[in-house]
């Protein structure tokens, strides 16, 4: 993410995205009536019945909705037009839709912008100049891989390997399986993957790779799992072996405290709140030490956003999970809204 232009009297910071994490963070600090300013096209009719020529504009737009797909890399954000140019090819109050997509600048008008708001921006400016990274768990059996990025872990290989000891093919199989493996790490833009897994399948594999690809082999790190799936994925967050890696900390950081909320409950130590009203007097008699929020929980919640505000005011630490990482999905299962305590309250 690069930034731009900041105008405080209008409420204006002008972001350039650009990856697929950067859109996701836009997508999260947009809410329902701020203002964007973009480039887009309109189609314009010159004479009715004409099929009509796309003509570039730039367009302010009150927004209504956002969309952000990972898979198409692009946000679309819908809403009434407030102003545009040229004037000509531009519909005062009529809907339209702008893609957002990396390398294109946006500005973001909102009238008041928040410490969360900010604090997002910087951590998006943070992460473009880290390095990605794959996660490998895998047996002889199976395999998955995934990569770390900023909106959460995504997965996006599942393999089996259908050889069998007592299948005559073997061993042609099981080549055949790591292949397929090495494939996907060739082709991975992670500058460093774990390989990690239970038994002898991952040491097979780097052997492989050392005598095959040597240069691949340079952007490899061994490590150890319980399981070729993917709670061996999260265990590896859990751990912290991605921190000792990278400082790209962000979903090791929330599986780790979703693990310590969810033991002090287990425990039944009073050291833990969810929900809008426990958070809220949590932190209105300063009990709380972090605060754990879902970001869609607090962009479309006044009330939460409120709190999280006077949390920040107080000085408690704001953990603000994406909604579609694990760890976000785990706390959505609590409301979305939860913290840890310095001391129990009544």
């Amino acid at each position: 993410m690069r930034i731009g232009k900041q105008d405080v009297k209008e409420g204006e910071i002008r972001l350039t995205p650009e990856n697929t994490e950067d859109l996701w963070h836009i997508d999260r600090l947009l809410s329902p009536g701020d203002r964007i300013l973009a480039a887009s096209f309109r189609r314009f009719k010159a004479n009715e019945g004409d099929a009509g020529e796309k003509k570039k504009v730039t367009l302010k737009l009150l927004v209504e909705k956002a969309e952000f797909s990972k898979h198409a890399n692009r946000l679309r954000v819908t809403g009434k037009i407030l102003e545009g140019t040229p004037e000509e090819y531009v519909q005062i109050g009529s809907y339209h839709t702008v893609d957002i997509e990396a390398g294109y600048p946006v500005s973001i008008f909102k009238d008041k912008w928040l410490s969360h708001h900010l604090a997002r921006i910087k951590q998006a400016i943070g992460e473009t100049k880290r390095p990605k990274i794959g996660m490998l768990a895998m047996d002889e059996h199976k395999a998955i891989y995934a990569t770390l990025r900023g909106y959460g872990v995504e997965y996006e290989l599942e393999l089996e390997n259908s050889a069998s000891k007592r299948d005559g093919k073997f061993e042609e199989k099981t080549l055949a399986f790591f292949e397929q493996i090495i494939k996907k790490l060739q082709s991975s833009e992670a500058s460093k993957i774990i390989v990690a897994g239970p038994g002898f399948g991952k040491e097979n594999l780097m052997k492989l790779i050392r005598q095959k690809f040597p240069e691949l082999s340079k952007k490899l790190v061994l490590e150890h799992c319980s399981y070729a799936e993917r709670s061996g994925i999260n265990e590896l967050l859990k751990k912290g072996v991605v921190s000792k890696i990278s400082q790209q900390e962000r979903a090791e950081r929330e599986l780790m405290l979703m693990d310590k909320f969810s033991a002090e409950l287990r425990k039944g130590s009073g050291l833990a709140a969810y929900g809008i009203e426990e958070v809220r007097q949590a932190v209105l008699s300063s009990a709380a030490s972090i605060l754990m929020v879902v970001d869609e929980l607090l962009r479309s919640n006044k009330q939460v956003e409120e709190i999280v505000e006077e949390a920040e005011k107080r000085k408690i630490v704001v953990a603000i999970f994406s909604h579609d990482s694990d760890g976000g999905r785990e706390l959505s299962g609590y409301g979305g809204f939860a913290a840890l305590l310095r001391f129990k309250i009544s």
